[in-house]
């Protein structure tokens, strides 16, 4: 059990597994988008939160190049924070929700690794990137399709 001072009070907090630490960070972005939740948080839209995506994607670029780990761990939290705040805001509107997200991303994974997941045999990096645009390429001609 782990506990911090917030605020002047003490919080414990319990150990989580990693789904359960997934599933609370879901319920805080529902909280916070929730009617009782943070009256910011509820006016923000996908337009209006872009901004904050590209700062921190910027900083932890920045991080990156100062080789600063501590630091690239907090921007990555904050580029997961605009992840959720946009998923649950989608979910919001009955469009998608971080599930969905997730899976399109597996997916997405599986298909460009085929030398992985599947029974590709590639012979260098060079041919890993080429296998992986022409099937970016096909991806995308399929989508022009639907």
């Amino acid at each position: 059990m782990t506990d911090e001072v917030l605020y002047g009070c003490k919080v414990f907090y319990a150990p989580l597994s990693m789904s359960e630490k997934f599933n609370e960070l879901k319920m805080v972005f529902e909280i916070l988008l929730s009617p009782n939740g943070c009256g910011w948080d509820r006016k923000q839209t996908h337009k209006s939160l872009i901004k904050y995506l590209k700062e921190e994607t910027h900083e932890f670029e920045k991080a990156v190049k100062n080789k600063d780990f501590e630091n690239m761990k907090e921007e990555l939290g904050d580029i997961l924070l605009q992840v959720m705040f946009h998923s649950q805001l989608a979910k919001k509107r009955k469009k998608f929700t971080i599930d969905d997200v997730i899976e399109t991303l597996i997916k997405k994974l599986k298909r460009r690794h085929p030398h992985v997941f599947g029974n590709r045999k590639v012979k260098s990096l060079k041919e890993i990137i080429i296998n992986w645009n022409k099937i970016k390429k096909s991806e995308r001609r399929c989508e022009g399709l639907s």
